[in-house]
């Protein structure tokens, strides 16, 4: 197969062209700006239908492995900028690649639709403007790519690993509080996690099987209390994980629920319910079975 990466610059696209190479199909990368290993430079974001028909031609597939940053804080309402990020250029994207006559598809979304399918209850894609963009996302792009063009959407969790230079936003941060002599505290829940390398044999399993399902990926299930301990230990720096009292955890977030409606701002995740996410086993059944180890000290050297 050939197969158009786009975020084939970033940790999990990296992965997806490693893959891809490895099983002896051809690549093809774009991203928004120049880095080794990118053949073209678009920003697919804003790209119309016409700037990307030219792009997919001759493909058999395209992957859409970027990402929006759920937990930044933007002037209300939010809900046009996420879908502008988030929906719109890959309903254009899909679009596009049905025009041009490709067979398979794959985009990077998010457990927590996962969780939105199988817990209507929690109310999600009400409550969180990050999952409701990304359940439209889903069928909105589903519907742009017709019946020919099956799209498979990777649910994915925390994703833990390192390309390069490429590592999770939310790395940096956890590498220096577990390296600090800062006491660890972590509430109760937890979640799923896999590493970029699961993620991307995942992804090209269900390109060369063209599957257009719903793939919730995970490789171990971990509390955050044994998350922290993990990091901790790949850092060198192992020691004791305390308890972070529940009513603690669920009043500063909710204090900074109501200090972000004071500026005039949300977050697509919304703080004020964020502690019914973080408190809860956010667990999904492991798709794997490899241990997160080698992932984590990729992540988290010491």
């Amino acid at each position: 197969m050939r197969i158009l990466v786009v975020g084939g610059s970033g940790l999990i696209g990296a992965h997806v062209v490693d893959v891809l190479r490895e099983r002896g199909h051809a690549t093809t990368t774009v991203a928004r700006t120049a880095q080794p290993g990118v053949d073209h430079l678009l920003d697919v974001g804003s790209a119309s239908i016409e700037q990307l028909r030219p792009l997919l031609a001759g493909h058999d597939g395209v992957v859409y492995a970027t990402r929006t940053d759920e937990q930044r804080p933007l002037p209300k309402p939010i809900y046009p900028q996420f879908r502008r990020d988030n929906v719109e250029p890959v309903v254009r994207l899909f679009t596009a690649a049905h025009l041009e006559g490709l067979t398979r598809g794959v985009v990077m979304g998010s457990y927590y639709t996962y969780f939105d399918r199988r817990h209507p209850q929690w109310r999600l894609a009400e409550r969180h403007t990050y999952i409701r963009c990304r359940v439209e996302q889903a069928r909105e792009g589903r519907a742009a790519a017709g019946p020919d063009l099956p799209v498979a959407v990777l649910e994915l969790p925390f994703v833990f690993g390192r390309s390069g230079d490429r590592l999770p936003n939310w790395a940096g941060p956890l590498h220096r509080w577990a390296r600090s002599r800062t006491p660890l505290v972590a509430p109760t829940g937890g979640s799923a996690a896999a590493s970029a390398r699961s993620v991307a044999a995942i992804t090209v399993d269900a390109l060369e099987q063209a599957s257009g399902a719903d793939i919730p990926v995970a490789d171990e299930n971990l509390t955050w209390h044994d998350m922290l301990g993990r990091i901790a230990e790949a850092v060198g720096r192992p020691r004791r994980v305390g308890r972070l009292p529940t009513g603690a955890a669920k009043a500063a977030l909710r204090l900074g629920g109501a200090a972000q409606g004071l500026g005039g701002k949300e977050s697509g995740i919304n703080p004020t319910h964020l502690a019914d996410l973080l408190l809860a086993e956010l667990f999904v059944e492991p798709t794997t079975g490899r241990s997160l180890d080698s992932a984590l000290r990729e992540t988290f050297p010491g």
